[in-house]
């Protein structure tokens, strides 16, 4: 589902650059939906166009920790930005949302991870590209397979529906939300 606000940039931007968003805490702008929903946002004001959006997904918490279940998605986006610069643009808006840095896997306002970016490889310095641990991650393949359903692993060449069915999964573990017709996202 093509996203209905592209910019007038977007044809002379090429797509193919995915970002997954979370959260499982209220930020400043609501709860953990609507924070998602301002970050997506904020990718517009600063020329960063969103192509595409996710279904919006609920998810349980990596590893079954005692906190709250996330609001998981999955952007497509398409900017002149670089890499290296395009991760600072999304640790800048997780900062501005409240985002706090203290242990791996906490509770969060919110998280935007660079899945890939247009297929490149690298392992090195930061981002590492693809995203090392999207392809183990069932609240990132999911929306993702919304948003790129020719996916492949840019390393592996597997298709998206092949590592969507070798993740083992339990009842209650992601279900898909309804649509929220007030923003249009979903």
């Amino acid at each position: 589902m093509k996203h209905p606000q592209m910019s007038a940039n977007s044809s002379r931007l090429k797509g193919g650059i995915y970002v997954a968003l979370g959260a499982n805490l209220a930020s400043a702008v609501g709860p953990p939906r609507r924070t998602l929903e301002e970050a997506l946002a904020r990718f517009r004001h600063a020329g960063v166009d969103v192509l595409d959006v996710s279904h919006w997904y609920e998810t349980r918490p990596m590893g079954g920790r005692d906190q709250p279940r996330y609001v998981n998605g999955v952007a497509e986006v398409a900017t002149e930005r670089d890499p290296e610069a395009l991760l600072e643009f999304l640790h800048g808006i997780e900062e501005s949302l409240g985002r706090q840095r203290r242990r791996r896997w906490e509770s969060r306002t919110v998280d935007l991870d660079l899945i890939d970016y247009r297929g490149l490889e690298r392992t090195g310095p930061p981002p590492v590209l693809p995203h090392p641990g999207a392809v183990s991650r069932l609240f990132v393949l999911l929306p993702l397979n919304d948003v790129a359903p020719a996916w492949r692993h840019p390393v592996t060449g597997q298709a998206i529906d092949c590592l969507i069915r070798a993740l083992p999964r339990r009842d209650g573990d992601i279900e898909r939300l309804a649509p929220d017709s007030r923003q249009g996202l979903s």
